[in-house]
């Protein structure tokens, strides 16, 4: 018997043995690629969507100062503008980025004026289509949870300004008029997602997430024990993706310990945790949830969709971002500083979900090398927006499929030819997960002279 059959007989007992539990995605991977199987490994999507704007300065790296008008600062260039990434540095607001700078494109000069409003485009931001008509149409992280999907189509997680609105349907939609509800408690949203994945009756005694966690925890291990070498150090990361949410879960029984000693004030806390706490929570919970193939496509949501503006007191800023929205700073800090920390601490949750993924091995590289994560603000290009131009952070290529490695790129000035639109952007995005279309969304009268369908070439690979 030839060692390439042991394993494969080996991994299907593992299979086999760890049937129904959230091992199956990765255990089938690993049988696959044992026997030589070629099939292509799944493509994930990330949607990052924060609320307040994005000031399009926030992603211009040093160095490079593309054509933009006197005063405004909107792009007034005729042609594409682009350049590398390899010799400039990354702004201060992404510089949490800088150690995937290859796999970045900076993206300007997009506009998304169909979904002008005052403040959040809701829907629209993600529909391409006005943004306060309610759900008109499909958002582009459900269209794409159609072309790759998963156990569960689509994850939806996020926070609100408060604790204790636990979801947001204001952001992302299956189609006209049926909404997409984001999960803002990750308490519910742990629940949810794990909880309906290894129910039946052999875990009903398990009460307490942590038991659950426990158990999934050891199941990871006993399967890693089973198996030895390449397959053993691929199941690594997903064994420690479990002990990171154990870990949390831990904390939170201790904090649950005390309550019955201190119930009025610490009840009150444990209910009402800190933003960063419930913010970073999701992250983990987004981040386990790819990695054990539970989904293929997350849209987190940092309070945004319906104007939900975010208070960090953690981190200095104990103002909603409406406040420095419209110029109020805090103490010792201007509202500038308010978006620039703010700013960073998003980007330091996603250059982490990015580590987490990269550390996973998958097919001949990563499972990072499969995902292609896109950041920006459900108000465009500021806290009362313009959409002349819609800033974006483009980390990966979601298989090779797109073309993003270290590049910023400004499309042409609103109004000119090969000016385009997130609408094409999302097109794009539709075209490399397989499933092309000729249009999206609602197309902008304000260029009704240009071609708005298709695709943006310069993003193919």
């Amino acid at each position: 018997m030839s060692p390439e059959t042991t394993r494969r007989q080996l991994l299907k007992g593992v299979a086999l043995g760890a049937g129904g539990t959230l091992l199956q995605p990765i255990l089938s991977q690993l049988e696959a690629h044992a026997s030589g199987d070629a099939r292509p490994s799944p493509r994930r999507v990330v949607f990052v969507v924060q609320s307040n704007g994005m000031n399009p300065e926030h992603i211009t790296p040093t160095g490079i100062q593309p054509p933009t008008e006197r005063g405004n600062r909107r792009p007034n260039n005729d042609t594409l503008f682009e350049r590398p990434l390899r010799d400039v540095e990354l702004p201060a607001p992404i510089t949490a980025l800088t150690p995937f700078k290859n796999r970045l494109t900076l993206i300007r000069g997009l506009s998304g004026r169909i979904a002008l409003s005052d403040h959040s485009a809701n829907h629209g931001a993600l529909g391409c289509y006005p943004a306060n008509r309610g759900p008109m149409g499909q958002t582009i992280d459900l269209a794409l949870g159609d072309a790759l999907p998963g156990m569960f189509r689509h994850v939806g997680l996020g926070i609100m300004n408060r604790a204790d609105q636990t979801m947001n349907y204001s952001l992302s939609a299956a189609g006209p008029g049926r909404t997409a509800p984001i999960q803002c408690s990750p308490e519910l949203a742990f629940r949810g997602l794990f909880g309906s994945v290894v129910g039946g009756n052999s875990r009903q005694a398990f009460d307490r997430r942590t038991n659950l966690l426990d158990f999934m925890a050891d199941d990871v291990r006993r399967s890693r024990d089973a198996l030895a070498g390449e397959e053993r150090q691929r199941l690594d990361p997903y064994l420690e993706a479990f002990e990171t949410l154990r870990d949390r879960q831990g904390e939170i029984g201790r904090l649950q310990g005390r309550m019955r000693q201190h119930a009025p004030d610490l009840s009150e806390r444990f209910r009402r945790p800190t933003e960063t706490n419930r913010l970073e929570a999701q992250f983990e919970i987004a981040a386990a949830a790819l990695i054990v193939g539970l989904t293929n496509v997350v849209t987190l949501t940092s309070g945004g969709g319906g104007q939900h503006y975010i208070s960090f007191p953690e981190l200095g800023i104990p103002v909603d971002g409406h406040h420095y929205g419209h110029g109020g700073g805090v103490t010792n800090m201007t509202y500038e500083q308010c978006f620039v920390a703010v700013r960073q601490y998003h980007c330091r949750l996603i250059a982490e979900l990015a580590r987490k993924l990269q550390k996973v091995r998958e097919g001949d590289g990563t499972m990072l090398d499969n995902t292609v994560i896109v950041y920006l603000s459900d108000s465009g290009d500021g806290h009362h927006p313009s959409l002349y131009e819609w800033p974006m952070v483009v980390l990966g290529s979601l298989g090779g499929r797109m073309r993003t490695a270290g590049r910023f790129l400004q499309f042409p000035r609103y109004g000119a030819r090969g000016h385009r639109t997130t609408a094409n952007l999302y097109l794009t995005m539709l075209h490399a997960a397989g499933r092309p279309r000729d249009r999206f969304g609602v197309p902008d009268p304000g260029l009704r002279d240009l071609d708005q369908n298709g695709t943006i070439q310069e993003l193919l690979a």
